[in-house]
């Protein structure tokens, strides 16, 4: 059998095993991936859930403002043995003398005035719907990069394994070239066995190389919320921009990120609880009121020389207003004071600290940007030469005129070259998305 039919006969038993090469693969856009991923993504649906119970909770009620009002009814039953005594008349005995009561009411609780906490209660609620909002939206621009940045992956990966096919047609070539070189007895045997270790060395790591980009699909189909085993096929190019400037960025920073949003808001969350805690020294004025019927029913008894059954019947209106003063508790309303005021402080710092995090973040994110676009001009010229090369080298070997050793030189030059150049772009392409992500820009973009 022939080198090439062996070839192909390996390379067709590699993707007939791989898993999901049974299904036809699909073809899979960065822009679709997004568009699948804002729509079935765990992390993004399970925040939006969450989103929508912050906006459930924005209510007057939540806040107390409006009233409760219960109905209550009770039925209750009474089984006792009853001995009079009067005077020095016999005793009046009843066995077994059942009572019936029943009563229905429906009572009314206002609070009319609590110092304001209502109000403050109300604001809390539309703070926390709106940090909520934030939330959803930094985690839905962290789960974006990922997509990005997993796609581009796929891609890298995938370009690599084309590398490595390339460097495998050029080792199968100087493996027959050596065979035919044997054959006419200018070439040694020891000659066509390192050859061959070479060949069968660069299929091993096109292997490992499949099982990276095998890996590379499944991080994801994970992240999109579907099956894992899914294959599909990637667009062969990642584009980077080359237009970002550190200033733009920053202002974008500051007016944009929804972390920084967020942390502002809870900052004012603090301050409400603060407010809220002061209000509490306050009064508290409410409005009570209900409306009942009871009625009860007692088997007969003795009224002196009578007999006859006891009954009542009441119904009507009851009502009035409450006035609560705190005057001492404990010292617990000092107590909630200090640790609002200490919490203001914390939120503060955590402000600051986001902040400065995000800045030195996205320093580094530029500072790789800036590099790889320039490593990227550089890259792309050695690809250029080191193909040449390879294409020389091989040239001189199939002539005689250079070794084995620095043919194999000549065609790795290539490939690492090669692989330089797919890992810059990639590395570009996570700092420019690292720059987007802080600037708030990916959410935009995909819409």
């Amino acid at each position: 059998m022939s080198l090439q039919k062996t070839t192909a006969l390996l390379l067709l038993g590699m993707a007939l095993l791989w898993p999901g090469f049974s299904r036809a693969q699909e073809k899979l856009t960065l822009e679709q991936a997004i568009e699948f991923g804002l729509q079935h993504n765990y992390d993004i649906r399970i925040v939006t859930k969450e989103q929508k119970i912050s906006e459930n909770n924005v209510t007057l009620g939540n806040a107390g403002f409006l009233p409760s009002v219960d109905a209550r009814y009770t039925r209750d039953f009474s089984r006792n043995d009853i001995r009079n005594q009067f005077e020095n008349n016999e005793p009046r005995i009843v066995d077994n003398s059942t009572n019936r009561g029943s009563n229905a009411s429906l009572l009314l609780n206002w609070t009319l005035f609590d110092g304001g906490r209502m109000f403050i209660n109300n604001n809390r609620l539309k703070a926390l719907e709106r940090s909520g909002a934030f939330f959803t939206k930094a985690t839905v621009e962290s789960t974006l990069a990922d997509i990005i940045t997993a796609y581009h992956d796929v891609v890298r990966q995938a370009r690599k394994i084309n590398s490595i096919e390339d460097a495998i047609a050029i080792s199968e070539q100087r493996v027959n070239i050596t065979q035919e070189q044997y054959n006419v007895g200018v070439s040694a045997k020891v000659e066509i066995l390192r050859a061959q270790v070479d060949y069968n060395a660069d299929r091993a790591e096109l292997l490992r190389q499949m099982e990276l980009l095998q890996t590379s699909k499944i991080n994801l189909n994970q992240l999109l919320g579907r099956d894992p085993n899914i294959d599909f096929v990637v667009d062969d190019v990642i584009e980077v921009a080359n237009d970002f400037r550190l200033a733009t960025i920053n202002n974008q920073l500051l007016s944009s990120n929804p972390n920084l949003q967020r942390l502002r808001i809870n900052r004012d969350i603090a301050i409400y609880d603060l407010r809220s805690a002061r209000a509490m020294r306050l009064p508290t004025v409410g409005l009570a009121g209900g409306y009942g019927i009871n009625r009860s029913i007692q088997d007969p008894q003795f009224f002196g020389n009578t007999i006859g059954t006891n009954e009542s019947n009441r119904q009507g209106f009851n009502y009035g207003l409450t006035f609560t003063l705190p005057i001492f508790n404990g010292l617990e309303i000092n107590r909630q004071i200090q640790n609002s005021r200490i919490a203001v402080d914390a939120n503060s710092l955590a402000l600051q600290r986001e902040q400065n995090n995000l800045q030195s973040d996205m320093s580094r994110a530029f500072t790789q940007y800036q590099n790889r676009l320039q490593l990227l001009e550089l890259e792309e010229s050695n690809v250029v030469l080191a193909k040449q090369n390879a294409e020389i080298a091989m040239e001189r070997y199939r002539l005689g005129l250079l070794t084995a050793i620095e043919l194999r030189e000549a065609q790795r030059n290539q490939l690492v070259a090669e692989t330089r150049l797919i890992d810059i772009q990639f590395e570009a392409k996570v700092a420019e998305t690292e720059l987007k992500r802080i600037g708030s820009t990916l959410l935009q973009e995909s819409n």
